[in-house]
């Protein structure tokens, strides 16, 4: 007889045969019709303007970390929020000042100019700036 982790392991065993045999028949009934359309670059419905090798604005990146921190911030405050009657006074200060901080954080980002969305216009680098110790001209 199984014990309550061999049976957890039988499922994982059956989940992954599961996947394996989908992935298998997808493979053996799916369309192959390559073509240059079909093998270019997608970005978002843009057409695609020079190489694939750019250096990407750090917006981007500074976009995702804030949208990190506010998630974050949510996953802090739902816990927080169910069991508000339960925690007291001192739990009800201690979420204010975590969000006075995050609020500050918000502001700080903000007033410096990282929300701003406007679409920089791309830098189509080529092989001379890439090569080290060329000087240009």
């Amino acid at each position: 007889m199984l014990s309550e982790f061999g049976i957890v392991l039988l499922y994982f065993i059956l989940g992954a045969i599961f996947v394996g045999i989908a992935l298998v028949a997808a493979y053996l009934i799916r369309p192959s019709k390559p073509n240059p359309i079909k093998n270019s670059t997608y970005e978002c419905g843009e057409i695609p303007i020079g190489e694939p090798w750019i250096r990407f604005n750090v917006r981007f990146y500074v976009i995702a970390l804030v949208f990190l921190l506010f998630d974050v911030e949510v996953v802090f405050l739902l816990p927080w929020a169910i069991v508000f009657k339960q925690l007291g006074w001192f739990a009800f200060i201690e979420m204010i000042i975590f969000i006075v901080i995050l609020a500050a954080g918000y502001i700080y980002v903000w007033g410096k100019g990282d929300l701003d969305w406007d679409k920089p216009r791309p830098y189509i680098a080529k092989l001379e700036d890439l090569v080290v110790g060329k000087k240009k001209s």
